[in-house]
Order: structure tokens, then sequence, then C-alpha cells
């Protein structure tokens, strides 16, 4: 696909970005299952399973992609053209932007070539895969925190220009400005930066965070079911408060942001539980599975066969909802159903990655008859340390969730505020300024409200994203956000109102 882009763009400046974009997606995909395709390819040779056989092996492993679609061009040039499998690697190794990856294609050849125990080569190159893996993501932490750095200087650049827009609607201290021929601050412009400039603007750092933070979960679709089926009704309900006369009063500045929050909750608790739901079950079974490996590791290591392993590891208790997922796997053990239709039945159970891969390399092991205990053991010290990466993570990205609730509260805070304070001090007689109208004052609140009410909830999804690595994880950020901003508005309004003698 990239090699194709690059015939029809021919260099262009922009196209040369899609290009780079496009290449580090792939290359960081590579690099993401290429720890766990070392580790299968391992597995196979340690049981006498030849190179092209092994790579025959992966054209059917559904759960590395990017691997599979490799593994295809490289037994396709083999069968087809026919080209030696070592050429067809080294030719793989050439064209590869991955420098992890081609160093692995280059060491497996030279181990080939020079008479090597292959299986030892790669036990070696997998702790060098796992350990650059492990650095990487604590990369990527640092990386996400600059991220959501951004996106809260870009809030704060926000606010500031609500601020500006509302002086400049609400006062005639810039009248000379519009008489010399300078640009006014009309309703179209604002209602253009609150309600699209800013959420593009939102939905690109989503689309960065996309790039930078990917999802454990896969096929993770019932929530956005369940989201698109609400907005649809939320949409038709807010469509008939503006066409239908007797609907027409829930527009009105006063209650029009509580009509907003409680739409954009119709839409974010329903999806938010169904998330919730499914990620449970997904994060006990991420934090129990480095435990479940490491005791079928042990029972390895005493001569136990590789199912008795899994029925011994299986009978621990304390692995919360991952436990009734391992009890349906020892219980189709015992009663000698196949090892394939097992573990079809864990991925309609699961939907974690990590956690399907590991038990389908058990699978492979099974099958294959034997498997390493040292290959499992490696397995199993890289997921101990994905788990310890995984905890520290969460721990450095706790405050940037917390900061999502401090911008909330204060654009809420910080907008009521002014719009509030202008308007009272538009009521004193100062050269220069005109008497604003209340119902200018509440008309200003509630656009500004809306906007930061959508503001809010955009910035749940870049939070869940960030934090979570899924855009349904951003469901109950956002109503959370949306609820915290929205009691904000409340606040300030009422107690500001009483203050300028606003409300009773």
């Amino acid at each position: 696909m990239v090699k194709n882009l690059q015939t029809h763009l021919q260099k262009p400046r922009v196209f040369r970005w899609v290009l780079t974009f496009l290449t580090k997606e792939d290359t960081n995909e590579i690099n993401r299952e290429l720890p766990f395709a070392a580790l299968l390819l391992t597995l196979l040779a340690a049981s006498g399973v030849t190179i092209y056989e092994s790579w025959k092996k992966l054209c059917s492993v559904s759960l590395l992609p990017t691997f599979r679609k490799e593994a295809r061009e490289i037994v396709r040039q083999v069968e087809i053209l026919g080209y030696d499998p070592l050429t067809v690697m080294r030719k793989q190794a050439e064209k590869t932007k991955s420098k992890i990856y081609r160093d692995f294609l280059l060491g497996y050849i030279s181990s080939v070539r020079s008479g090597g125990n292959l299986a030892n080569y790669l036990r070696s190159k997998m702790r060098s895969i796992f350990d650059v893996q492990t650095d990487a993501a604590m990369q990527s932490v640092e990386q996400l925190g600059t991220l959501v750095e951004a996106y809260a200087v870009m809030l704060i650049v926000t606010l500031c220009t609500y601020i500006l827009f509302i002086v400049f609607a609400t006062t005639s201290v810039f009248e000379p400005m519009k008489t010399s021929g300078a640009p006014g601050v009309s309703t179209p412009l604002v209602i253009l930066l609150v309600y699209v400039v800013t959420p593009l603007i939102s939905v690109f750092f989503m689309v960065i965070a996309h790039r930078e933070r990917k999802s454990h979960l896969i096929g993770l679709r019932k929530p956005y079911y369940v989201a698109v089926l609400l907005a649809a009704i939320v949409s038709s309900f807010i469509a008939a408060t503006n066409l239908t006369p007797m609907l027409r009063h829930l527009t009105g500045p006063e209650i029009f942001p509580l009509v907003v929050t409680a739409c954009l909750l119709t839409i974010s608790i329903p999806s938010g539980v169904v998330y919730v739901k499914i990620s449970l079950v997904n994060s006990d079974a991420e934090n129990s599975m480095p435990s479940f490996l490491r005791d079928i590791t042990e029972s390895r290591k005493i001569g136990l066969s590789p199912e008795k392993s899994v029925i011994h590891a299986a009978k621990r208790t304390g692995y919360g909802r991952f436990t009734e997922v391992l009890r349906l796997v020892r219980s189709q053990m015992e009663w000698g159903i196949s090892i394939r239709k097992i573990f079809a039945n864990v991925k309609r159970k699961l939907q974690t990655w990590p956690v399907l891969v590991n038990f389908m390399i058990l699978v492979e092991t099974i099958k294959i008859g034997g498997g390493s205990a040292a290959a499992l053991e490696i397995l199993t010290e890289y997921c101990e340390k994905q788990k310890d990466v995984e905890t520290n993570k969460t721990s450095l990205l706790r405050p940037y969730v917390l900061l999502a609730f401090i911008w909330s509260v204060l654009i809420a805070l910080t907008t009521t505020m002014v719009t509030m304070t202008v308007y009272a001090l538009t009521q004193i007689s100062l050269s220069g300024t005109t008497t604003m109208p209340f119902e200018v004052m509440q008309e200003q609140v509630n656009l500004f409200s809306n906007g930061i009410l959508l503001q809010c909830w955009l910035s749940g999804f870049f939070v869940g994203k960030v934090k979570e690595g899924s855009f349904a994880a951003g469901f109950k950020f956002s109503a959370m956000l949306v609820l915290t901003a929205h009691i904000s508005l409340m606040l300030s309004q009422v107690f500001l109102g009483g203050l300028f003698g606003l409300v009773s």
C-alpha cells in the first residue's frame, strides 16, 4: 500500500507526511506483534519444525495480522516464484522499516547459514526484543503525558478565546475598531468557534492519541452500537425541541443546558456501562495471566505435560472474574474436548489481545507435542514485566485524568464568571460602555455553556483513549466530565447571580 502511494503521489510535502504516518503505523504494528511471533517461532524451532513450516504456521495465526501478512508473502514467493526461504527473508529484511524486525530476520538467516543452534538464538533474541519493548512502553508514557499537556494548553487558549469573544460581543469598548473597518464579532462566528473549530481541534488530538496508544481489546463494537442508537434518538429529540411548538420552551436559555447535559449523559451512561462490564472481565484476565503462566511454567519444569500443567494452574483461585474462564478451560480439558475448540470458546469469552495471544501460544505448544519450558519461562517473564509496565502506566497517567476534571471546572467557572461580570459592569455608567440587556447575557451564557458541555464530553473520549487505550473507555469519562461541568456552571451562575442581584 505504501509503495503504491509513493508511485502516485510523487513526493509532495503533504503526501510525504501521509506516507510517513502510514509507515510508522506499519512499523508500530510489527514491533507490537514481534515478541509473540518470535516466541511462537522459538517454540516451533525447539520442537524440530523447519523454517518454512514455521512461516506456514504463522499464515493461520489471525491474532498476529501483520505477521500473517508477512508469512503469506514469504510462502507466496517460495511456492509460486520458487525462491529459497532464506532469500525471501533477506528481501523482507531489506524492505521493512522496523529496525528490530530487520535485525531479527538477519540474525535468523545468519544463525541458519552458520549451522548454529537456531532455538538458542531465538531465545536470546526474544529476551532482547522483550527488553526493548518494555523500554518503549515506558517511553510511551512520557509521550502521552506531553500530549495531554498540549491538549490542556489548547483548552487554556480556547478559554482565553471565549473570554475575548464575550468582551467583544457584550460591550461597546471596541466600537472604534468596528467603525474603522475592523471586523466585528457576530453570533455565527461565535457558533463556528464554539461548535465547529474547538471540537475539530479535540478530534485532531484524538487522532494523535489513537496513533500513540493502542487498545488491548479487540472486536469491541457493542458500546459503539449502543451509542449510535442512543445518539440517533437524542438527535431526533433535539430536532423535535426546535421544530415542535410544544417542546420549544426546552430551548430557552434557562433550561437548554440542562437538556444538553441530559442528552449527552443519555448517550454516555448506557454505553459506558456496557464497556465497564466488558473491561472488568478482560482486566482481571490481564492481571491474572502472569500468575497463571507462572504456575504452568513451574509445573512444566517438574515434568508435567502441558495439558496437566494447564489443569493444575486452572485449579487455583483468586483470579477474580478470570476464574470462570479458567474453570471452563479446565472442565473441557478434563472431558477431552479438542484444544482448538477450547481456544475458540476462550475467544468468545475474552477480548483482550495479549491474553488471547498467550492462550494461542499455549495451544500451539500442546499441538506440536511437548513445548519448551525455557520458552514458556521467557513468555512468563515478559507477561510479568508487561503487567508491571501497565501498572506504572496507570499510576503515571492518573494525574492527567485528574487534570481533565480540573480543566472542566476551570473553563466552566471562568467563562460564566467573565460573562456575568461583564454584564454587571455594563450596568454601571462608564465611559465607552453601553448597558447590556439581561436577555443578551442569558443568550451568551447559554451559548458558551452548551459549547463547554460539548467540549467536556469530547474531552472524555480523549482521556479514555490516553488512559485505557480505547475510545469506548471515554464514555464513562465523558459522562463524569459533563456532569462535573454542568454542576460547575450551575453553582457559578447561582453564586454570581446572587452576588450581583440577578437571582433571588
